[in-house]
């Protein structure tokens, strides 16, 4: 059974990791997947192609969901290439890791910028679409580090924590169009980027988690699924965490 057969959804930053993965199991749910790259354009070709050959129409945009502008743009463009969009998840994404009497001014603003500007961006740039039909579904990828904070990540923390405060004014405000904004924070998530890491230090990781292992992107993208899907058609302003049982 395809739970999105027919939607068009858009993904910012879906060139590699949780992105990707994204991607691929909505493109297996029959859903016509629009996603944007910001430097890794070859890695982006290739997930164009991928998901073609699944019988869906798949796009790679590059676009800086941190301009409010580019993201206009972007919403203009996929419109134009789609003919409609019934889903937004805000998943682009960086860090700049380090303790706060370190921590650079700008480091603190890219990662603000980045993390949550982008999510203003995308939301107010898709929202007259949304509106105008009278339905949707938007998505932000929030942390479990938004949640209950982390050392020497107060950056990130905060563009986290600030997400799930948008994601819950978002959902009041536009519930009554039938449009519903729903967070999700992982966990420890393996990735390309994990498998860079010292064994030892991401054992160490799995052995604080209550089921004892990592999470992999395709468990991020069947929550994704859930809030883009039917199935969570009177779930709106929540926030899911999907860490193995991390903050139990």
């Amino acid at each position: 059974m395809k739970l999105l057969e027919g939607k068009n959804v858009i993904i910012t930053g879906a060139s590699r990791g949780i992105g990707t993965g994204i991607a691929q199991v909505f493109a297996n749910h029959g859903a016509n997947v629009a996603f944007t790259y910001s430097s890794s354009e070859a890695p982006a070709l290739a997930l164009e192609k991928e998901l073609t050959a699944k019988g869906v129409k798949a796009k790679a945009y590059k676009s800086n969901a941190a301009s409010f502008s580019e993201s206009e743009a972007l919403i203009a463009n996929v419109l134009e290439d789609f003919g409609g969009i019934d889903v937004l998840i805000n998943n682009a994404g960086i860090t700049k890791d380090n303790l706060l009497m370190r921590m650079a001014e700008e480091d603190f603003d890219k990662v603000i910028e980045i993390n949550l500007k982008s999510v203003f961006n995308m939301t107010k740039a898709v929202q007259r679409t949304m509106l105008k039909q009278r339905k949707g579904s938007i998505i932000n990828m929030s942390s479990v580090v938004g949640v209950k904070g982390n050392a020497g990540q107060a950056n990130y923390a905060a563009s986290k924590a600030g997400m799930i405060g948008f994601t819950k004014s978002v959902a009041l405000e536009l519930g009554s169009r039938n449009i519903r904004c729903n967070a999700i924070a992982p966990g420890f998530i393996e990735t390309e980027m994990t498998a860079k890491l010292d064994e030892k230090v991401v054992q160490g990781w799995r052995e604080g988690i209550p089921l004892k292992r990592g999470g992999a992107p395709e468990d991020i993208a069947n929550a994704c699924l859930f809030f883009a899907s039917d199935l969570s058609a009177y779930v709106t302003g929540q926030v899911l965490n999907v860490d193995g049982g991390m903050l139990t």
